[in-house]
C-alpha cells in the first residue's frame, strides 16, 4: 500500500480572485476541491492555508482598491472571511466532505500551550476526516502580530501538523533562473536539495506577486526554508491548474526521497527533468527536507518561527560552542557579554553571536551575528547587572537567585547547521 501523507496546500489571493475584477475563480476553487478529495480518497490527510478574505470583502463592498487604513482593511477582512469559508463549504458539500476554519494570529502561539492547543485541534480534526482551512485573522491582526503574509503561515501550519509535503501554488509552473516572461533563456530549477546552499544565478525579484496579493517568489522561498527546515518537503507548482498535485504526489511516494544534498545542482536540474518529461509529471520546484537528526523539533521551531523577539543577548564564542554541541548546556551568565532591547523574563530573544575586547566587554567594532533564540530566565535590567559572572555570583548581584542558568537548554533553539 502506498504512503499516505499530510500535506498542506497554500492558495494566494490571485489564485482565488481575479487581479483586476475581484471576481471568485470559482474554476479554481473547484479544481482545489476535486483535487482535496480526490487526495483523501487516496487515503492522505489534507489542511488548506487560504488567502483572500480581504480580496473578497473589497467585492462584496464594491471597493477598487485596499485602503490604507488598519481598521478599514479589518473591518473588510471581517466580512470577506465570512463569504469565503461560505464559498469553499459550499463546494466541499458537493462532495459530503466536512470542513473546519481556522483562524490564528502569531499571538495566537506565542505561549507553547497554545501552540500544542492549535497543534492538537489540527491533529483531531485531521483523525475526524475534516479538511481545517487556516487562514490569518485579519480582522484582529496588526503588524507587531502579523505572520506578514500566508507563505509564512503555510509553513508554520505544515511544521505544526507534522506535514509531509507543504504545496506552495503560484502563478508560475515552478522556481526559474530568471523571469520567464520576460526572459526566454531563464531555466527551470526543479529540485533543491539544499536550502542552506543557496540559489546561485536564481533572480526572485520579479517572480509572483500581485495587487490582490501581499506575496512573491521571495516569501515562497523563505517559506520553503522554514518548511524543509522542519522536516516538511516543500513543492512550489503552478496554481490553475490545482488537479497537477495529485500527479505530483503519486510521483513522491514512487520517488526514493532520500536526494543526496551534496550533488550537483546542476547535474540534478537535467536528471530531474528528463525523468519528469518520461513520466508526463508537470514541472514543479522540489525543495528537499532536511531529514537528518539536526532538523527542527517541535519546541525549537516554535521558538525561532512561532515567536516574536523582544530583545537579544549577545553571547561569546566558547558559550555559542557549548550550546551547540551535541550534548549542549543551558545559557550560564558567564557567557554573556551583553544585552540588546528591554524584556521579561520568558520572553523571546534572538542570541546574537559576538567577540569580547582586551577589558571583557563587548568590542563594537566586531560584526555581531544572529545564531539562535532562547527564552530567558530573567529581565533585561537583570541580565545587565548579571553578564559575565560566575553563576555563584547571581545572588550576590541581584539579591536573590532564581535560576543559575540565563536559559535552560530546553529554551535554546538554532536552526540546523
Amino acid at each position: 500500500m502506498s504512503q499516505a501523507y499530510t500535506i498542506v496546500i497554500k492558495l494566494g489571493s490571485s489564485s482565488l480572485v481575479d487581479e483586476k475584477t475581484k471576481e471568485p475563480k470559482l474554476s479554481t476553487m473547484s479544481m482545489v476541491v476535486e483535487t482535496v478529495v480526490r487526495l483523501r480518497r487516496m487515503g492522505h490527510r489534507v489542511v488548506i492555508v487560504s488567502s483572500g478574505g480581504i480580496a473578497v470583502g473589497l467585492k462584496t463592498l464594491g471597493l477598487h482598491k485596499r485602503p490604507k487604513q488598519l481598521a478599514q482593511v479589518q473591518a473588510i477582512a471581517a466580512v470577506g472571511q465570512g463569504r469565503l469559508i461560505g464559498r469553499w463549504d459550499s463546494l466541499f458539500a458537493q462532495f459530503d466532505q466536512r470542513i473546519a476554519q481556522i483562524l490564528i494570529t502569531r499571538n495566537d502561539i506565542v505561549d507553547w500551550t497554545q501552540y500544542k492547543n492549535a497543534q492538537n485541534t489540527v491533529y483531531e480534526l485531521l483523525q475526524m476526516g475534516v479538511v481545517p482551512i487556516v487562514n490569518e485573522n485579519d480582522t484582529l491582526s496588526v503588524s507587531e502580530i502579523k505572520f506578514g503574509d500566508n507563505d509564512t503561515l503555510s509553513a508554520i501550519t505544515a511544521a505544526l501538523c507534522g506535514a509531509d509535503y507543504l504545496f506552495l501554488l503560484t502563478d508560475v509552473d515552478c522556481l526559474y533562473t530568471d523571469n520567464p516572461r520576460t526572459n526566454p533563456e531563464a531555466k527551470p530549477i526543479l529540485v533543491v536539495p539544499d536550502m542552506a546552499q543557496g540559489l546561485p544565478g536564481v533572480n526572485t525579484d520579479s517572480g509572483s506577486g500581485s495587487d490582490v496579493g501581499t506575496g512573491g517568489m521571495t516569501t515562497k522561498l523563505i517559506a520553503a526554508e522554514l518548511a524543509t527546515n522542519a522536516g516538511v518537503n516543500t513543492i512550489i507548482m503552478k496554481s490553475s491548474e490545482p488537479g497537477n498535485i495529485s500527479k505530483v504526489v503519486s510521483y513522491m511516494q514512487s520517488l526514493d526521497t532520500s536526494t543526496d544534498r551534496t550533488a550537483d545542482v546542476a547535474e540534478l536540474q537535467q536528471l530531474e527533468l528528463k525523468t519528469l518529461i518520461e513520466n508526463a509529471i508537470p514541472l514543479h520546484t522540489r525543495f528537499v527536507a532536511d531529514r537528518n537528526q539536526m532538523h527542527l523539533n517541535n519546541r525549537q521551531f516554535w521558538m525561532l518561527h512561532g515567536l516574536v523577539s523582544q530583545g537579544a543577548v549577545i553571547i561569546d564564542e566558547g558559550a555559542y560552542n557549548a550550546l551547540t554541541r551535541k550534548e549542549k548546556a543551558g545559557l550560564l551568565p558567564a557567557g554573556v557579554i551583553d544585552v540588546e532591547g528591554h524584556f521579561h523574563e520568558h520572553e523571546c530573544v534572538d542570541l546574537k553571536l559576538g567577540s569580547r575586547n582586551v577589558a571583557g566587554e563587548l568590542d563594537l567594532d566586531a560584526p555581531l551575528t544572529t545564531v539562535g533564540r532562547a527564552r530567558c530566565n530573567y529581565t533585561s535590567l537583570e541580565l545587565t547587572k548579571i553578564k559575565g559572572l560566575q553563576s555563584d555570583k547571581i545572588e550576590g548581584a541581584l539579591g536573590y537567585a532564581d535560576s543559575e542558568y540565563v536559559a535552560h537548554r530546553g529554551n535554546l533553539a538554532f536552526p540546523p547547521r
